[in-house]
């Protein structure tokens, strides 16, 4: 008896990404914050969807919504005019001075994006940057992710090491060639690599090769 369904796609912290969308009777809301852009979306089979820019998009500070028109104009009383999405969509995004540098730069993202072939393409190698880090994870006897292979994310990728004692040292290390932001959130520890569409696959296979030179001189 819901009036709508919220879920998040792609869980960053832990790694977990949905790999369908929920079929439901409601409206279905998103936060696609950290998978927008990754991949061909139906956006018909969502009320709303929404996205910090942040991850795939540009800046942060941007907010991308997509909102059916039929779901506009219900905010309760309560609500201020600034967070009411009736608000933004009656003024064509310009009810309020906009973040034009943060558009702008999204504007190029999105002219990038083309030029690499489109979402089906950019999809294609996002797969393959995550299948090839995974492969060598799971095959190295050294480093580990606990998360079951139909749930894994491709945008962000934990793993740790056999030893955690060695996790500090890994992180100096890497850090010296240039991988950099591979700490694991707070609350799990461990490594996470974040392959965003921006991550091109060199990168990937400048960490694997780190990877594979640390656990042959520490496993």
């Amino acid at each position: 008896e819901a009036d709508y369904l919220h879920y998040c796609p792609n869980e960053t912290i832990g790694g977990v990404e949905f790999d369908f969308i929920p079929e439901v009777d409601v409206p279905l809301v998103a936060d696609f914050s950290s998978s927008i852009l990754s991949q061909p979306l139906d956006v018909g089979r969502f009320g709303l969807i929404y996205a910090g820019a942040q991850k795939n998009i540009g800046p942060a500070g941007l907010t991308v919504v997509i909102v059916r028109e039929a779901l506009l104009g219900n905010a309760i009383p309560a609500t201020p005019s600034m967070l009411d999405y009736k608000t933004h969509a009656d003024a064509g995004s310009m009810y309020n001075t906009p973040p034009t540098y943060a558009w702008y730069l999204s504007g190029l993202v999105f002219q990038w994006l083309k030029e690499q072939g489109g979402l089906e393409a950019i999809a294609r190698l996002n797969q393959a940057k995550s299948d090839k880090l995974y492969h060598y994870i799971d095959n190295s006897g050294f480093y580990s992710n606990p998360v079951a292979v139909n749930n894994r994310s491709r945008m962000n990728v934990p793993f740790t090491l056999a030893d955690a004692a060695l996790d500090k040292e890994f992180l100096q290390q890497a850090e010296e060639r240039r991988l950099l932001n591979l700490k694991g959130h707070r609350s799990v520890g461990g490594m996470r690599a974040s392959l965003y569409n921006a991550v091109p696959m060199a990168a990937v296979d400048a960490l694997i090769e780190f990877m594979q030179d640390f656990a042959q001189r520490r496993g």
